[in-house]
């Protein structure tokens, strides 16, 4: 897509551009040269000619597909490409998102102000976690899927690494030492790589752009494993909720903290 113009851009669902009204999106997208795509947390920013900045959002049940044949059913953006090619954002739930921003340094405010350390960086280290954990009650399994404080984790990864790390989900984030948060660190990114190199998990709507599925499902070591035997331990993997999500968990290998005994 780098490299290529946009003949037409056709917004068919108002909320994806809320509050901007779809037809002033169209108006700055159609004509424009894609000049980079990137990713920021679960963000994917599109570098468009004159300095303008798209800023997409998938979140549960969107996905972008490139010339799918037959197109799906809740199509809400079509993109057509001066190559002739389509690339469709397919969103059931309608709660994906498209912003429309000018400079780098809106795109940069926007988010700055939505999204924390990115794995895989040289700042995301044991003591940059133990610094925005310090004095915190709630549990990590919220603090981990916090995108304000980590980008890019969800609920699967945050099940994963916190398995890894021997961290029981409730554990009151800022009880954590450093040594814990060391752990938890190398689990997160171990985990997310272990996604990404199954190209991704799904269970119910993630497709690749080809429309491919994801493996990481087959590859699981807790999440969605309630009932099994801990792959360590053996011990009966349990099912709770954490930061009102459902969490999986074995509460022998992850020791659950006192206080909710």
């Amino acid at each position: 897509m780098e490299g290529q113009r946009i003949a037409r851009a056709e917004i068919l669902d108002p909320r994806w551009t809320m509050p901007e009204p779809p037809a002033v999106v169209e108006r700055e997208m159609t004509g424009a040269l894609i000049e980079r795509l990137e990713r920021s947390g679960k963000y994917l920013l599109w570098t468009l000619s004159g300095d303008r900045y798209l800023i997409t959002h998938l979140r549960m049940t969107g996905v972008v597909l490139f010339d799918p044949v037959p197109e799906p059913l809740h199509v809400r953006v079509r993109l057509r490409l001066s190559s002739g090619h389509a690339v469709i954002f397919n969103d059931p739930r309608r709660f994906g998102t498209g912003h429309l921003v000018y400079g780098a340094a809106a795109r940069d405010a926007y988010i700055g102000a939505r999204l924390g350390i990115e794995p895989f960086t040289k700042e995301f280290t044991a003591a940059h976690l133990h610094r925005l954990a310090r004095g915190r009650r709630a549990p990590i399994k919220a603090f981990v899927l916090d995108q304000r404080r980590i980008a890019g984790v969800g609920n699967i990864y945050a099940d994963e690494a916190l398995f890894r790390a021997g961290i029981h989900p409730l554990r009151p984030a800022g009880r954590l030492t450093r040594v814990q948060l060391e752990r938890l660190r190398l689990a997160i990114e171990e985990s997310l790589q272990a996604g990404i190199d199954a190209k991704g998990a799904s269970i119910d709507d993630f497709r690749h752009v080809d429309g491919a599925r994801g493996s990481f499902q087959d590859r699981f070591l807790i999440h969605r494993r309630a009932g099994d035997p801990c792959p360590r331990c053996g011990a009966t993997v349990r099912k709770i909720v954490a930061a009102g999500r459902g969490t999986y968990v074995c509460e022998r290998c992850q020791s659950r903290p006192r206080a909710h005994a």
